[in-house]
């Protein structure tokens, strides 16, 4: 009964806890601050490392970055003229995002006077959290800023928060602000929950933060950035796009893309590279390779398989790791190195070669080798490359 009562109430309050989310954030924070357009490309690097979707796992992090000889025991910058590149979702799923965001910030500077370079890209889930769509937030998330003060920090904030419903009730009429209500509402709000939305606003330390990075770049002849450009969005202007992510996420949208944090073809969301069949999705690949400029894209966003993925001969490398309950992570990311790309798996190294279906098949058996014959890969890898070899027959 009390979820039906609250579910029925639920829309009407959404666009209420926005602009309470909005309010809040200037209560904290005071004016929105300018930001200086991020550089979008560089040429001549001679290695790049390429994590994906992170989801709160901090140790995984550092382990890969220990891996790649990016970081030394006490976390600090290790890989001179390396560029890193973190194809975004650090949020969500996992309680330890706090701490990702922390480490990136410490590396940031620390790469820049080694002469590399850290590239956070912003994701989906990086909007989502400023926004406020905090569906798929980990409870420690919330747990990661709580205080001896956030008792009270969250009586304030529910003070103002029932002012505000009973001076604009939504459609349905304003809730009953009893101790039954009261229980519900501390549930969704847990301690920390006030803290964690003022860092994530637009002008709180991690919604800043955030604000000011890329969602596209270009290094040598590749490109990266969270999802993927469908149709709409193939050949936008990199700089242009980054420009409007950024004014989107501090809530003043550019006309020239004003929908392009939660368009289905932008650069946050698209998945047509990644699940699209190939004869079908091959236009606009050729479109987003030619009006970009590069020979590859790669992504993440999507889960495909656990490790990482070509797809396109090779023209298209999805980071995204798929790791099904019951089977360990590989950790598996992507480090380019003097113009030629290799897969860590488990530690390994894979070269990836994949110009064509059978080199790809290659590739996919070296890694199904290093997972002992089972797994998602290997069923792949059945799949896959028994339909190819049926077409070549």
């Amino acid at each position: 009964m009390v979820k039906r009562r609250f579910g029925a109430i639920l829309a009407g309050m959404m666009k209420l806890l926005r602009t309470l989310a909005v309010l809040m954030t200037l209560v904290f924070a005071g004016a929105a601050p300018a930001f200086a357009q991020a550089r979008e490309q560089w040429d001549g690097v001679a290695r790049i490392v390429t994590i994906a979707d992170l989801e709160g796992d901090y140790e995984k992090f550092t382990d890969m970055l220990r891996t790649a000889g990016l970081i030394d025991a006490q976390n600090n910058w290790t890989g001179g003229q390396t560029h890193l590149v973190q194809l975004g979702d650090i949020p969500d799923r996992g309680p330890n995002s706090r701490m990702i965001m922390d480490l990136l910030m410490r590396l940031e500077p620390q790469a820049q006077r080694a002469g590399g370079h850290v590239h956070a890209l912003i994701g989906n889930h990086e909007a989502m959290n400023i926004e406020g769509d905090l569906r798929y937030t980990h409870p420690g998330e919330f747990a990661a800023f709580a205080t001896s003060r956030s008792e009270r920090v969250r009586n304030q904030y529910y003070q103002r928060y029932t002012r505000a419903l009973r001076r604009s009730p939504p459609a349905t009429g304003a809730p009953v602000f009893d101790s039954v209500y009261r229980q519900q509402w501390n549930q969704e709000h847990p301690l920390g929950w006030v803290e964690h939305r003022e860092a994530w606003g637009p002008n709180g330390r991690y919604g800043r933060w955030i604000a000011q990075h890329n969602a596209v770049i270009r290094i040598n002849d590749t490109l990266f950035l969270h999802a993927g450009l469908g149709p709409s969005f193939a050949a936008a202007p990199r700089a242009g796009m980054n420009q409007a992510v950024s004014a989107a996420l501090r809530d003043r949208p550019l006309e020239t893309y004003p929908d392009i944090v939660d368009n289905q073809q932008g650069p946050l969301w698209y998945r047509g590279l990644s699940q699209n069949a190939e004869a079908t999705e091959a236009a606009n690949l050729d479109n987003v390779l030619r009006a970009q400029g590069v020979a590859r894209v790669i992504v993440g966003h999507t889960k495909v398989t656990s490790t990482v993925l070509p797809r396109f001969n090779g023209r298209v490398l999805i980071a995204d790791i798929a790791v099904p309950r019951g089977h360990s992570d590989p950790h598996a990311f992507l480090i380019m190195e003097n113009g030629a790309w290799v897969t860590i798996h488990r530690g390994q190294r894979i070269p990836v070669i994949a110009s064509t279906p059978q080199e790809t098949c290659a590739y996919l058996r070296q890694i199904v080798a290093l997972d002992n014959g089972t797994g998602p890969v290997a069923q792949l890898e059945q799949t896959q490359c028994a339909a190819n070899a049926a077409a070549a027959n």
